[in-house]
């Protein structure tokens, strides 16, 4: 419930001033299992988009549910087929499937993007607790926990209580990009722990004093430390901190890019400092390893790099203050 305004008996940890506490949460979620951040990731992210967008019943019934344990996400990934609202004489609904639905088989509530003719509308769904859902291809070598997979969803009827704002609202700037702040806090939890995790092989094990792991223990510190400067940042602007849209989503693109950067090389560093330990299971900083490599896998990495260095290029601001 922390994500819905207090009026729903929430703490506000979606609306934009508190955008600091929730990246103290990503954080730390992150620190201890990115499967579980990465579900009350999307689960935040589908409460922040119906109380921005959605009316007034529609957040009281998302609320509601949630109270009662509800899981909510967001699915916007569609096969060739694509997902689309079909309307036969006054009935509308849903044809086709979500892939890489994260949470299939647990969330309830979940925010689907679909095609109604040109147009992209967001769906605040209902499914049943056991509604079908296809996990045999999420095979990744990391995240496996969380349930990511295939949901057919033809035949559920949408009307105007599913249907959330407007056709376009779902990518609507800065709203949409520069949300990503929000995995890239989640990254840098993973990567934070792995720092750590470092430091305490290297102390039990009477290494702490080698030269060369000193070396890595340092550069390992600086990139935590330099992708913690972005994240934070990044939401402060999302909150509000920032006036303008187009800089607040050139931020986060340049964000992204720094956290995987720091993450890479953190994960780089400490698996050569700690050796073969670092690819056993059931030690910690495999897991992390496994799970932040699959994790950092985000959509189009290129493009937002590009869009962001364009940003900067088509501005006059100087570097220090981009």
């Amino acid at each position: 419930m922390a994500a819905f305004p207090e009026a729903l008996r929430g703490s506000g940890l979606s609306e934009p001033e508190h955008q600091g506490e929730l990246c103290t949460v990503l954080r730390l979620l992150g620190a201890a299992d990115l499967s579980i951040a990465r579900l009350i990731e999307g689960h935040i992210n589908a409460i922040a988009l119906v109380c921005r967008y959605g009316t007034k019943a529609q957040q009281a019934s998302l609320a509601s549910d949630v109270g009662d344990g509800a899981l909510a996400a967001v699915w916007g990934a569609d096969d060739a087929a694509g997902l689309k609202i079909v309307t036969d004489g006054s009935r509308a609904e849903l044809v086709g499937r979500k892939i890489l639905a994260s949470g299939a088989g647990f969330v309830t509530r979940p925010i689907v993007t679909a095609k109604a003719g040109e147009d992209q509308l967001m769906c605040l769904l209902r499914l049943a607790p056991d509604h079908p859902v296809d996990l045999s291809g999420w095979t990744a070598q990391g995240m496996r926990s969380t349930a990511t997979g295939a949901v057919d969803l033809t035949g559920i009827p949408i009307g105007s209580d599913e249907i959330v704002g407007s056709a376009g609202d779902f990518m609507r700037q800065p709203w949409f990009s520069g949300g990503a702040w929000r995995f890239c806090a989640a990254h840098l939890g993973a990567t934070e722990r792995l720092v750590e995790l470092f430091r305490d092989h290297l102390i039990s094990r009477g290494r702490a004093e080698d030269p060369y792991q000193l070396q890595r223990v340092a550069g390992c510190v600086a990139a935590a430390r330099t992708a913690r400067f972005w994240v934070e940042e990044a939401a402060r602007r999302f909150g509000g901190g920032h006036c303008n849209p187009d800089a607040t989503v050139a931020f986060a693109n340049m964000t992204r890019m720094v956290t995987e950067r720091s993450a890479l090389d953190v994960m780089e560093t400490v698996q050569r400092g700690a050796g073969l330990l670092a690819f056993n299971r059931p030690d910690p900083i495999e897991r992390i390893c496994r799970d932040l490599s699959t994790y950092l896998r985000q959509p189009v990495p290129d493009l937002a790099m590009s869009n962001a260095a364009r940003a900067w290029l088509n501005s006059s601001a100087p570097a220090g203050e981009f």
